[in-house]
């Protein structure tokens, strides 16, 4: 736990998260929905950001209250081994993270500025950069964070004027290549993907409830500004791609900063989140290297790895986590089970339930529901706790 002089300030998580989701990422990710028509992708948005961003609260909340990192919550459910799986997954997921956000904002920055056409070049000045911001560190970045935020702000306001300005001469292409229950799932895995990263920060807040409400507004918020902005501009340049995007949109020297600062205070916390999944397996390792660490192989990867299938990605990250969450919340939550104990090596029901959970969300994938994969996924898995839980208890009496 941490004392009183390191805590942070629930508008400094407030600004964290919304800087988080101000990202290339989730301005593609919104491009993606623009087979659906504006108005029913609009409609997914809000639907999939309001199911994410509550799943989003409950989550940071644990982590607020109990002080502990977002993997190390996972051993109140699942024993000091089952969080040593799950810091495995985190690790690949955010190298993972890292490099798509790198290659990205790479493709972004080669399209914004004509006379450098060098994607690796760019890749290592964006790592370089990121580097720089875990080495700043998390407490010492809350007051840069506010201004870089600020500025990230106005700019995607500016872009998304742009984007709306030309979407009257643009036409919206309907189609049936998305469904609208798809639509649903990818924009509630975007805020799904940063669940084992939550509480990495709102374990600092000074009030669990405040600052845990806070970073969901602000990240949803933010979030949905960011696929709006990405819907639109999909729709304004009969493009998912990000780099046509800007091209068209024309706005030079903001669509510039927009990448490199949207990239690297996104990246930034990819980076830092696998570090300390890296320190839940081993105490000795120190947090700051091992972000620093993660940042140069990830570096490594986008430039010397293609990054594709982005949408399978997405849903694997929801296919692992999803129900791993489920089973945290209901233990937390409804069973009351909230301390964690290293004596409890492994919880094998708990892990026998996240790879049912696991199974469900896969074959969910091929039906299509007006809410999406993740949200049946979840309420099936809790139903298992709480009935393995029922049963337990009947064993026992």
């Amino acid at each position: 736990m941490m004392n009183s002089s390191e805590k942070t300030s629930s508008i400094s998580q407030g600004f964290l998260w919304f800087g988080a989701a101000v990202s290339i990422a989730e301005i593609l990710t919104g491009a993606l929905l623009a087979p659906l028509g504006f108005t029913w992708a609009l409609l997914a948005i809000l639907i999939g950001h309001a199911i994410g961003g509550i799943i989003f609260y409950f989550a940071g909340y644990i982590g607020a209250k109990s002080g502990l990192s977002a993997i190390e919550t996972t051993r109140i459910s699942f024993g000091k081994y089952g969080s040593f799986w799950f810091s495995i997954l985190n690790v690949v997921q955010l190298l993972g993270w890292t490099a798509v956000m790198i290659i990205n904002g790479a493709k972004a920055l080669n399209a914004a500025t004509p006379t450098i056409q060098n994607e690796p070049l760019w890749c290592v000045v964006i790592g370089g950069l990121i580097c720089v911001w875990i080495l700043v560190g998390i407490k010492n970045l809350a007051k840069v964070n506010v201004i870089v935020v600020s500025a990230l702000f106005m700019f995607t306001l500016v872009l998304g004027v742009v984007v709306f300005r030309g979407m009257s001469s643009g036409q919206a292409a309907v189609s049936d290549a998305l469904s609208f229950g798809a639509a649903v799932e990818l924009s509630v895995t975007m805020p799904l993907s940063w669940l084992p990263l939550i509480s990495d920060y709102t374990r600092t807040v000074k009030n669990a409830k405040a600052g845990s409400a806070v970073s969901a507004a602000g990240y949803t918020v933010g979030s949905c500004m960011m696929y709006v902005i990405g819907l639109g501009a999909a729709v304004y340049t009969g493009s998912d791609d990000i780099a046509s995007i800007l091209v068209t949109a024309g706005l030079g020297l903001i669509a510039l900063l927009i990448v490199i600062f949207s990239t690297v205070t996104t990246t930034f916390l990819d980076a830092w989140s696998g570090g300390v999944s890296l320190v839940n397996l081993n105490h000795k390792i120190n947090e700051k290297v091992a972000a620093l660490a993660v940042c140069i192989v990830g570096t490594g990867m986008a430039v010397l790895i293609p990054t594709s299938q982005y949408e399978n990605f997405l849903y694997l990250i929801g296919s692992v986590f999803a129900p791993l969450f489920a089973v945290l919340i209901t233990d937390y939550f409804l069973l009351g089970i909230k301390n964690a104990d290293d004596s409890k090596v492994l919880n094998v029901k708990n892990m026998v339930i996240w790879a049912l959970g696991f199974a469900f969300y896969r074959v969910m994938l091929n039906v299509d529901t007006p809410v999406g994969v993740t949200l049946p996924t979840m309420l099936f898995v809790s139903l298992l706790c709480l009935l393995a839980a029922k049963l337990t208890k009947k064993q026992r009496s």
